[in-house]
């Protein structure tokens, strides 16, 4: 995962009134009436925010800045972003694969973290200065955003503004996938595709938390170190090498949980691959994704090839299939907090530790897609 550091504040200029005295020695001398010193304009507010103008590639992503001021209201607080994260979701977004993101012109991000600047009208669980955790459907990438309380969450002592920016979409997801849908328990197999993205290191890490837990993760060969050191047990590099058959190899009756974010043949080949009684938790589709732009062919292979399944079927095979989808929970904020809360414990257990890829300004923000 990226997180993208929030461009500096910019320094506000108060105008100060001169009050004007008559000299002493003609204090009773009549003075013609003058006109009165035109104020100085105070400068207007405004704050840079990150615009998709259109759906396609990268030059989409605009830096503007807007104008006016954010005012917070009631139940909302103002939030000053010191860091926000950029996910597969957004990269979706940007071609116009992602529902969930309103229509352009749109603000994109759907986390972010800073501090607390302003207090909306019945606002009593936040104070100024309070450093948090910030979630909601869009609208994360700008200097400054007003939200709901419930979309906040205090960040813990010593955890960096890029590492709470890191947080919420890949741990929320992984999180409530791996406990919630998979009830994952000692000794038991997953397999996580795209080990080395955010969501893959996110799964990695939880799925320590439980002991013995074998983990098989597919990435590019170049990735495997890394993901051998976050904690998966077999590596696989799936552009040269049938997952299926390297699994079969290791595990002949497959594995308990299968995590795709793949869709397509990916999740027939994903129910085929578990046990009896296994999870298969489906939650993307990246293979709708093959360049800067939608791929039409991309589109129709996916749709040809998706997984499909009747309720007979799925009785006869003692197998469970799971569709979760973060986006769609927007309205859960206490569902969704209650897994935050969670992960922040672990966060201070020191049992999970995100992973920042890179750090990028504003200005370069079209470098985070490639």
């Amino acid at each position: 995962m990226s997180g993208e550091e929030a461009a500096a504040q910019q320094p506000k200029t108060e105008e100060q009134k001169q009050d004007t005295k008559p000299d002493e020695g003609k204090q009773n001398e009549q003075q013609p009436p003058s006109a009165p010193e035109a104020e100085k304009p105070q400068d207007e507010a405004s704050y840079k925010s990150l615009v998709l103008s259109g759906y396609g590639g990268y030059d989409k992503v605009k830096l503007q800045v807007k104008k006016g001021e954010l005012v917070p209201k009631a139940g909302e607080v103002l939030v000053r972003v010191k860091a926000c994260g950029l996910n597969f979701a957004d990269l979706m977004g940007r071609q116009g694969l992602y529902d969930r993101l309103p229509s352009p012109p749109v603000t994109p991000g759907m986390e972010c973290s800073g501090v607390v600047e302003a207090l909306g009208e019945g606002v009593t669980d936040r104070k100024l200065g309070d450093k948090v955790i910030v979630m909601n459907r869009a609208g994360m990438w700008q200097e400054v955003v007003t939200v709901l309380t419930s979309h906040t969450f205090l960040m813990p002592e010593g955890m960096t503004f890029e590492e709470a920016a890191a947080i919420p979409v890949n741990y929320i997801t992984a999180y409530m996938m791996i406990f919630d849908f998979g009830n994952l328990r000692p000794n038991q197999s997953i397999l996580i595709h795209m080990a080395a993205g955010g969501v893959g290191i996110a799964a990695t890490q939880l799925c320590q938390t439980v002991k013995d837990v074998t983990i098989f993760g597919t990435s590019s060969a170049s990735k495997h170190d890394a993901i051998k050191e976050n904690g998966v047990t077999h590596t696989i590099d799936y552009r040269t090498l049938d997952y299926v058959d390297e699994i079969r190899k290791l595990s002949p009756k497959g594995v308990d949980i299968v995590l795709d974010p793949l869709g397509g043949s990916d999740t027939c080949k994903a129910f085929n691959l578990l046990k009896p009684m296994g999870k298969l938790i489906a939650y993307g589709a990246a293979n709708l994704l093959t360049g800067q732009k939608k791929n039409l062919m991309a589109l129709a292979k996916t749709w040809w090839n998706q997984f499909s399944i009747n309720a007979m079927q799925l009785l006869q095979s003692n197998k469970a299939v799971c569709g979760y989808h973060l986006g769609y929970l927007d309205e859960e904020m206490e569902l969704v907090g209650g897994a935050l809360s969670k992960i922040l414990d672990l966060y201070k257990q020191g049992k999970i530790k995100p992973r920042v890829d890179s750090v990028w300004p504003f200005q370069q923000v079209t470098n985070t897609f490639i």
